[in-house]
């Protein structure tokens, strides 16, 4: 099945609502309820300087769909229970699983390990739908262009996330941090034998995407209980510090959001840790410093380039020549260090077709079979690399 039929298959039939469906070439996508832990991270307070009955200005803590979420398994029916999982992780601000369905089948194909699409804080289905609702996000960013005259890339895909960063970028921060201990819950229990598809010394590794990539490089920095000291991590689109990355685009930030964020993450956060005693906590366990190393190319180089040696042959990444959000040059800068002398291997692959970061497989009528041609060897680079 060529891509673009498989991408409309899946689409048609992949579902959270039910708890498992039967799919053609010996699989099954299952599905379960997560339930966090881990809210009480997040901010309690409403967002300040916004009009009562904003559905944007809401308390974190208090997002039901953040807290107990739906997540997809991609399983071989061959197996009762899997002795290899591989997580999926997407990017940022992504509203929906479609895109990575594909990808998810294919992994399973080339691996025969089981796939888990995990969604992180705020995203996918841990979001209320409100916030993607085109009327309603129209309205949003139609403010935010009346508030801002000088505002670049806002649009009704944006504005939920714009209009929150903005408010308080601490959020980065927290559902960050509540994703990554969501993850790490995940995997003990699974380790325990609490999961019924996966045997207790199953194999894990990592696919992931844009920052899906800064999430795992933060879970392999940190490798907290020695859980990921073996995991295989392929990175696509992805890779480099937070400051190296220029993530403006109507389908990302627009431009605000992206200045109040890099403003507290990059240029100020030195000084905010020294007023705020509860962030200052978690930025100085084994979590907060793998998440600060991935923060600025010259923060805390040395201790991320000394683990990135340490691990270079369990990492491998592509990145695309025309990735304007993510550079190539910008994932070697990171990934092979400043002396470029760290082995992890990065290949930059180009289509013959117009793409984008947000989209490397677009539906455009005419390129069907270059598309086809360009997932297939995306695919099989990150399955010779997974299996």
């Amino acid at each position: 099945m060529k891509y673009h039929e498989l991408y409309e298959h899946l689409k048609s039939r992949v579902s959270l609502d039910v708890d498992r469906v039967e799919l053609d070439g010996g699989m099954s996508v299952h599905n379960f309820t997560f339930q966090s832990r881990h809210t009480a991270l997040l901010p309690e307070g409403h967002g300040s300087g916004e009009p009562k009955g904003d559905i944007l200005d809401v308390a974190d803590t208090l997002v039901s769909e953040n807290a107990s979420f739906r997540y997809h398994i991609f399983k071989p029916d061959n197996q009762l229970k899997s002795d290899g999982m591989i997580l999926l992780f997407h990017g940022f601000n992504e509203k929906h699983w479609h895109k990575y369905l594909p990808w998810a089948a294919r992994i399973l194909e080339a691996t025969g390990k089981a796939v888990v699409l995990f969604p992180i804080a705020f995203h996918m289905n841990r979001a209320p739908s409100a916030w993607s609702d085109p009327r309603l996000m129209h309205q949003v960013s139609k403010r935010r262009k009346e508030e801002f005259p000088d505002l670049l890339n806002s649009s009704l895909l944006n504005a939920a996330i714009s209009s929150r960063l903005q408010r308080n970028p601490q959020r980065f921060i927290w559902s960050g941090l509540q994703t990554y201990h969501d993850v790490i819950d995940f995997v003990e229990g699974c380790k325990r034998g609490e999961h019924p598809l996966f045997e207790k010394d199953f194999s894990l590794d990592i696919l992931a995407y844009s920052i899906g990539c800064f999430l795992s490089q933060v879970l392999l920095l940190s490798n907290p209980d020695s859980l990921f000291s073996e995991t295989r991590l392929f990175m696509f689109c992805g890779g480099p510090v937070f400051n190296r990355i220029s993530p403006v685009s109507k389908f990302i930030l627009d431009s605000e959001a992206n200045v109040h964020l890099y403003s507290f993450l990059v240029e100020h956060l030195e000084s905010h840790l020294k007023h705020d005693p509860k962030l200052l906590a978690h930025l100085l366990d084994k979590s907060g410093i793998a998440f600060r190393s991935m923060l600025s190319y010259k923060s805390m180089a040395a201790f991320r380039e000394e683990r990135f040696r340490a691990m270079h042959h369990r990492i491998s990444s592509l990145a695309l020549a025309g990735d304007e959000v993510i550079p190539p040059y910008e994932v070697e800068n990171t990934l092979n260090g400043r002396n470029r002398d760290i082995p992890i291997r990065v290949e930059v692959f180009d289509f013959p077709y117009r793409y984008k970061h947000e989209d490397p497989f677009p539906s455009p009528p005419g390129i069907s079979n270059e598309v086809n041609e360009g997932f297939n060897s995306v695919f099989e680079t990150i399955g010779r690399f997974l299996k």
